[in-house]
């Protein structure tokens, strides 16, 4: 048996990878319990997805004022945010001012690439190797990556031969010029929709390479005023219970206790066209099922395409960028929020090109992009392709368990998981939002999962335990859990139109069940559960002395 003292022998208690929200969250909660944390990031500054997201455009989806965290009252009173939906660059300051007011940044260590890390089992702790050869142990290992963090490159033919830049949206060159430049942006996603209306400002010609098209709902963006910001100061005790309580994580009004079947088809047009003032807030104010209900959610598709169309001047392009109604459903891809994309498509300068049905790409050349129809040149190609959603980055380099086998290997038909927190086989490491986490407000269930991991903590330093190991029947539990509440929902079907939601963008693993559509709120309820209970669905181990 081995003989380690917890804690006696490793160079953190904790080792955190990633400095975006989940990271800052990581050194706030552990620190609270004592533990040494170093949080590695190989990025220049903080901010996780807010420091490498910084492509024209690129803003938040949820409102400002509850994309946040919330351990701190003090924090919520004093930051201001100056519009609904913040940018990147607002969005990384305020992780910066978090950092401040919290003298978080010693506990950051940048411009360090995780390269491996392995579980030392005669030790009970986690190696961790960086792209400098440096090695770390930690007693635990934690995932802050994100779920939407590592790149989805698409394999098209040539695509090393363009002689221009040619990058992922989410590695965007920060001193690129694009002014006067003819611009190919492959992808029509929530990255693209607010992308182009940026880029079409300035950009000689700004080219749309789209598969599939989104249901698009309307953003709405707006200035904080005084009035406003004073009215949620004054209820954030309320905004964040209602986070916590919302099936998405968001300060929703909902459910509204309506639903279409039993309502008169004049009031749901009434109520869809009263509830039409921007953000997620339309899907959850509105009516109970339209996630659940196919006539209620074809009758929301009917009803948002309408809206859609009716911002573009060309029919043609009208029905190109609106999804067909028999195609897929509403949330079976997740839908971009609109800053300006529809009425971008209107400009002489901007052109929406179908590659699944009437114009196929075909390869990338020297010059630009070759499709069945044409020659496209091009000074500058964006791959607006998304990502390798939940497991991207856990698989992106080797993450060795006990018995020597990676994240990676484990996952290769089924992306398996604990809550999305722990994973069977990988005694000591936490996920934060894993796979089978529910799809949510992010800083929510970050917060959420982050006090999860505390308290597990909290409970082995205080007991003497030297080892979590995750019980892979609570795994088969929770994947079986996961996948039967996914199946009796309308976003099972994202496998048929490529939804990165269920990893169908991807071309190296199969589609799968990643996300835990049982409701965010209920989803916080079962950790707290956990955490009650005494963490059931972890063995604990104490190490002889």
């Amino acid at each position: 048996m081995a003989t380690r003292k917890t804690g006696s022998d490793v160079d953190f208690d904790a080792i955190g990878i990633g400095a975006g929200f989940a990271g800052l969250a990581l050194i706030h909660y552990l620190r609270q319990e004592g533990l040494s944390v170093r949080i590695l990031d190989r990025a220049k500054d903080i901010g996780g997805t807010w420091n490498w997201n910084c492509y024209p455009g690129a803003a938040t989806d949820s409102e400002s004022y509850y994309y946040c965290l919330t351990f701190s009252k003090d924090l919520l009173q004093k930051w201001s945010w100056t519009k609904r939906y913040p940018g990147w660059e607002e969005t990384q300051a305020y992780l910066k001012f978090v950092a401040d007011e919290c003298d978080m940044w010693p506990h950051i260590q940048f411009d360090t690439e995780v390269v491996e890390a392995e579980y030392l089992a005669d030790r009970g702790c986690w190696r961790v190797t960086t792209d400098d050869g440096e090695t770390l142990t930690c007693k635990y290992l934690v995932s802050a990556m994100g779920m939407i963090s590592e790149p989805m490159i698409p394999k098209i033919k040539g695509i090393e031969r363009f002689e221009g830049p040619i990058f992922h949206s989410s590695r965007w060159p920060r001193d690129l010029d694009y002014a006067g430049k003819k611009v190919a942006v492959i992808g029509a996603g929530s990255t693209t929709v607010q992308m182009v209306p940026v880029l079409a400002e300035t950009a000689a010609s700004v080219t749309v390479f789209q598969r599939t098209p989104n249901y698009i709902l309307p953003a709405m963006q707006r200035p904080m005023t005084s009035e406003w910001e004073k009215e949620i100061k004054e209820n954030y005790d309320a905004i964040v219970q209602k986070c916590r309580s919302h099936s998405f994580g968001m300060a929703f009004d909902s459910p509204t206790g309506r639903t279409v079947a039993d309502t008169a088809p004049d009031e749901v047009q009434r109520v869809f066209e009263e509830n039409w003032t921007g953000s997620f807030r339309w899907v959850f104010e509105t009516f109970d099922d339209l996630l659940t209900n196919p006539e209620a959610n074809r009758l929301a598709s009917e009803f948002i395409t309408r809206k859609m169309k009716e911002q573009v001047d060309d029919p043609e392009t009208a029905d190109l960028v609106a999804p067909d109604l028999d195609e897929y459903p509403l949330f079976a891809k997740r839908p971009p929020l609109d800053q300006g994309y529809l009425k971008s498509l209107n400009r002489d300068n901007v052109t929406l090109v179908d590659i699944k049905d009437k114009e196929p790409l075909v390869e990338i050349t020297e010059a630009g992009l070759r499709t069945t129809r044409k020659d496209h040149e091009f000074d500058i190609i964006v791959l607006a392709t998304g990502f390798k959603a939940y497991t991207g980055a856990l698989e992106a380099f080797p993450i060795r368990g006990s018995e020597g086998e990676t994240l990676n290997e484990k996952w290769r038909k089924s992306s398996d998981s604990i809550m999305g927190t722990c994973v069977a086989g990988f005694p000591n490491l936490f996920i934060i939002t894993g796979p089978q986490a529910p799809f949510a407000n992010l800083p929510t269930s970050i917060e959420q999962n982050v006090i999860w991991i505390a308290r597990c903590v909290q409970k082995m330093e205080r007991e003497g335990y030297d080892v979590f190991e995750p019980r892979i029947a609570a795994e088969r539990e929770w994947t079986k859990h996961t996948a039967d509440i996914h199946n009796q929902t309308l976003m099972a079907r994202g496998d048929e139109v490529n939804s990165w939601m269920m990893g169908a963008n991807r071309d190296d693993k199969a589609p799968r069940v990643l996300i835990y559509f049982g409701g965010a709120n209920a989803y916080y309820d079962r950790l707290d559960q956990s955490a009650d209970a005494g963490f059931p669905e972890l063995e604990f181990v104490k190490f002889g002395c």
